[in-house]
């Protein structure tokens, strides 16, 4: 006997769905994503419990015990880690929730006797592990642990070609015999293929796999709904399915690439992870005090937030600039690239940390006008995002990528640690321009001491 009826479970579980429906539309916008954060842990906790209350579990200790594990590694990792390993989180995350879909769908099979029962079995399990172990490469990649740069070796499609077809080969003798052998060895050609796809992705193009992974997971989620009959996790895996395929949507384009050019653009040379070479040519560089003095004395002046801000931790400083420049009756105004940093609305989150105004966050499109009334364009920590070859240069592995047109305004200045290119390996003839000057240094000091000489003015 259970607590609950059929008819609470089924109203507890509408409610869970709209919780997450909510929970979606809350995270399309920085002024809601916290709130939105919540309804979706608040409906993911009432979809616990409706389970717990609702069935007749077997093992409950252990399910507890379990629970109780995950809490304990979850809870202080997502609490600790830095704004710049955020996507590798969410990477893990991502691939756990594959992995444990695949599992729940392998062990299904033996009570499954129906064949479309079994075809969404084989689904879950394939694409379960493909996201698992794809997942964990992007973590390796993210984290460098190993090479950021795409990992392309001869014959590398004829090999992933051979395991896509042997995959559905397994398949459809699973389907048709039901043996959990060959389940076992469709899971194994599985994790093979996330490896295979995810080895030629390289630089800034990884985050974008990450969308596409959680996809993924999410498909796979919404067909072990199927396989246990049960409607919130088809609900919530069609939810996370779709989204994940809009957010790598919008990702690629904000890119100006394809996502099968992501995928496969390394076998023709098209990543975005070029040389690493760091240029000897001359650039016009200059001290904290010049720098307080472009600033002081402007009228307008947009910031360009990039990775190199989030690596320095340099949000809280940069927020101090901007109210000191205010203070003297300048206009600041902070331009957002959709994929400045390494996932979307990093920046937005990087600069909420700091309690920045929302109305001061323009977009991509809503800002890039107002570069040519800006008489200071700083620039922290961002490179391939304000690089004009993606404009100019046929050819370049940016081309095509929509850009904050930096360009266009009456100073230009660049914070940066060294003359290392970005993502793309490509240099930025914007550093070589006479409008633009350069702070070298870390972002945070140089941001301190450019702070400091505006508050000496």
């Amino acid at each position: 006997m259970t607590l609950l009826s059929p008819v609470w479970t089924a109203l507890l579980y509408l409610l869970a769905a709209v919780c997450f429906i909510l929970a979606l539309k809350g995270l399309s916008s920085p002024k809601t994503a916290r709130r939105g954060n919540l309804i979706g842990a608040a409906g993911a906790l009432v979809a616990v419990v409706t389970v717990f209350l609702s069935s007749r579990l077997e093992n409950i200790p252990w399910i507890l015990g379990a629970i109780a594990v995950g809490s304990a590694i979850a809870a202080p990792v997502a609490r600790r880690v830095q704004m710049t390993q955020m996507p590798q989180l969410v990477a893990l995350f991502n691939g756990v929730g594959g992995g444990a879909a695949a599992l729940v769908a392998l062990l299904e099979l033996g009570h499954a006797e129906e064949p479309w029962v079994r075809v969404a079995i084989v689904f879950t399990l394939l694409v379960g592990a493909v996201s698992f172990s794809g997942s964990l490469v992007t973590f390796a990649k993210l984290q460098e642990l190993m090479t950021t740069r795409p990992v392309v070796f001869r014959g590398l499609p004829v090999i992933m070609g051979a395991a896509l077809l042997a995959a559905i080969a397994a398949s459809a003798v699973v389907v048709v015999t039901g043996a959990v052998w060959i389940a076992i060895v469709l899971l194994l050609l599985g994790l093979a293929t996330g490896v295979l796809l995810v080895l030629p992705v390289g630089g800034a193009d990884v985050p974008i796999v990450i969308s596409l992974l959680n996809a993924f997971t999410g498909l796979a989620v919404a067909a072990s709904g199927l396989v246990l009959g049960n409607v919130l996790l088809l609900v919530a895996g069609t939810l996370v399915g779709a989204s994940g395929t809009i957010l790598t949507r919008a990702m690629a384009s904000a890119m100006g690439r394809s996502v099968a050019g992501i995928l496969f653009g390394a076998f023709r040379g098209g990543s975005t992870a070029g040389s690493t070479a760091v240029s000897d040519r001359p650039v016009r560089s200059s001290s904290p005090e010049d720098v307080a003095v472009l600033l002081g004395y402007a009228q307008k002046v947009l910031i360009v937030p990039g990775y190199g801000l989030a690596v320095a931790q340099g949000q809280h400083t940069i927020a101090e600039l901007q109210s000191a420049l205010e203070a003297r009756g300048i206009e600041v105004v902070f331009a957002i690239h959709p994929v400045a940093g390494r996932m979307p609305g990093h920046m937005n989150v990087l600069l909420a940390e700091a309690n920045v105004a929302y109305e001061s966050l323009r977009e991509m499109s809503e800002v890039n006008p107002e570069f040519k009334t800006a008489d200071v364009a700083l620039v922290v920590g961002a490179n391939d995002v304000v690089n004009p070859a993606a404009k100019s240069t046929p050819g370049s592995p940016i081309y095509g990528m929509p850009i904050l047109e930096v360009e266009e305004a009456r100073q230009v200045v660049f914070l940066k640690r060294s003359m290392r290119p970005g993502f793309a390996g490509i240099e930025n003839e914007l550093l070589y321009e006479p409008q633009t000057t350069l702070l070298f240094g870390d972002a945070k000091d140089s941001l301190t001491k450019v702070l400091s000489a505006v508050k000496a003015l």
